[in-house]
């Protein structure tokens, strides 16, 4: 069950999201075996997630101009949401056993604070995104990105208990 849901957050609308490659590959038409290996992925986001963004959106270098300002201000802007998001599951974490009914609104507030947060973000990344390249490049990146919070929401699933 891993693994399907895994594959179908990494192969998305088509497009492997290939840590090593220079290119974008096609999604084989067989099996998902072919797909990375989801620790690489990982290890590729966690040590240059920015290379590995370049390597699959086949910029040129008029649209690397225009393209990595708006990814780096993306980039900075959603470190603040995560880090918002994060500081409310360590404070559910923290208050795992102790958990009180008012503390719980107030974790899933904050939670669903910053997920409204990163839509608006995402979408007035995605108009200047699309404003700065052509249509199919600039879905590229939404793909990379989404494909790549998908990765990071699915570990941090997996790791949370649910509240008691």
């Amino acid at each position: 069950m891993k693994k399907s849901l895994l594959a179908a957050a990494l192969f998305g609308a088509g497009l492997v999201l290939d840590a090593t490659a220079q290119a974008p590959s096609p999604a084989p038409a067989a099996a998902p075996a072919a797909a990375p290996n989801a620790d690489a992925v990982r290890k590729a986001a966690a040590t240059d997630k920015r290379g590995l963004v370049e390597r699959n959106m086949q910029l040129t270098p008029e649209e690397a101009k225009k393209f990595w300002p708006i990814y780096d201000e993306y980039q900075k802007e959603l470190d603040k949401i995560v880090q918002k998001s994060n500081r409310a599951v360590l404070d559910y974490v923290n208050a795992e056993s102790s958990m009180t009914d008012d503390n719980a609104k107030r974790i899933a507030k904050e939670v669903l604070q910053a997920d409204a947060d990163e839509q608006r973000l995402r979408d007035r990344t995605a108009k200047k995104v699309m404003a700065a390249l052509p249509a199919k490049k600039a879905v590229r990146f939404l793909q990379i990105e989404n494909k790549l919070r998908t990765l990071n929401r699915y570990d941090l699933a997996e790791r949370i208990p649910l509240v008691k």
